[in-house]
């Protein structure tokens, strides 16, 4: 099996093994640091919890029935059917990193420079697997450098997803903002490294002590600060923030064609109008995407995203 066809679900529904059981040894995963799993049991206990032999598979998100070991450890016996599953990728393997998640939280800042690609394939993951997103605007405090930063989300805004502006410096504004939007959710918290994640988080969940640091202005990039996936329970009104480390890419390769469409919904009109129906919306005559691109009903830089991913996941199928 192909690593593309291994992967092609991420985004998907993605059921796993696991049938009737005591429901008392059936918990959900909030933390995960290689195969070492916290696993929460309904009761609000905590156990460390490891998969059986050689297993793996599981991830923050995860609702799992458990057999306990000892007072506070236990082996994972199965992970319970998933509403979606999300991965990080590149070029060179993918790695899930959450699942059951409710909608997608994308941190950028005003500074430093963050990254429209990144931006674009995370929307894409969202749209795939029918995620909400939401994108937060941080660092507004830096107002000499925000109009740049609204123009540049100007395209996304345009799709109709919600840009939130904040500092993340002023908790109580964090909370009014957010909290509501939050609430009764599994959000996952994402975004690139120097964004101001970890500062957001503590305004969040004070408890969570997050450590931060300053970017590094010489590099314009920021620091990687957090370095494994939790799963955080949030102050009233409530609902839980999946937070996951930085990073500075975020590929698709183990998405389907018919994946990667989806991640782009300003193509769904359009596409009814193609000639083919089997079309890639790259070159074929009577295309309605290219058409809708050419009268400027697309951006641009979209569609030139959407070609990016698509080539990359054709090379990913030719190489596996």
């Amino acid at each position: 099996m192909s690593m593309n066809d291994r992967n092609k679900t991420a985004f998907q529904d993605a059921p796993q093994a696991g049938g009737r059981g005591d429901a008392a040894n059936e918990g959900r995963i909030i933390a995960a640091h290689g195969r070492h799993y916290t696993v929460e049991l309904a009761d609000g206990s905590l156990r460390k919890c490891f998969p059986r032999g050689k297993k793996a598979g599981a991830t923050v998100g995860d609702r799992v029935r458990i057999t306990p070991q000892g007072l506070d450890e236990g082996a994972i016996d199965a992970i319970l059917p998933r509403r979606n599953l999300l991965y990080r990728s590149d070029e060179m393997r993918s790695k899930q990193f959450a699942s059951n998640v409710d909608q997608l939280l994308i941190v950028v800042a005003v500074q430093p420079t963050f990254s429209d690609d990144l931006t674009g394939r995370a929307l894409a993951g969202a749209w795939s697997a029918g995620i909400a997103p939401l994108i937060i605007l941080n660092k507004t405090d830096i107002v000499d450098a925000l109009p740049a930063a609204r123009a540049r989300l100007a395209p996304i805004a345009a799709l109709g997803v919600d840009i939130i502006e904040l500092s993340a410096l002023e908790p109580e504004k964090v909370h009014t903002l957010l909290a509501p939007r939050l609430a009764g959710r599994t959000n996952l918290l994402l975004g690139q490294s120097g964004m101001g994640k970890s500062t957001l988080l503590n305004a969040l969940v004070p408890d969570a002590a997050a450590p931060t640091r300053e970017h590094s202005t010489a590099l314009d990039m920021g620091k990687h600060t957090t370095t494994s996936t939790r799963l955080y329970h949030l102050p009233a009104p409530g609902g839980d923030l999946i937070d996951s480390p930085g990073f500075q890419a975020f590929g698709l390769q183990h998405l389907s064609r018919e994946d990667i469409i989806r991640g782009f919904p300003e193509f769904t009109q359009p596409i009814e109008s193609c000639r083919f129906y089997n079309c890639t919306h790259r070159h074929e005559p009577g295309c309605g995407v290219v058409a809708a691109l050419d009268a400027g009903a697309i951006d641009p830089a979209r569609y030139a995203l959407y070609l990016r991913i698509l080539d990359e996941n054709l090379a990913g199928q030719q190489r596996y």
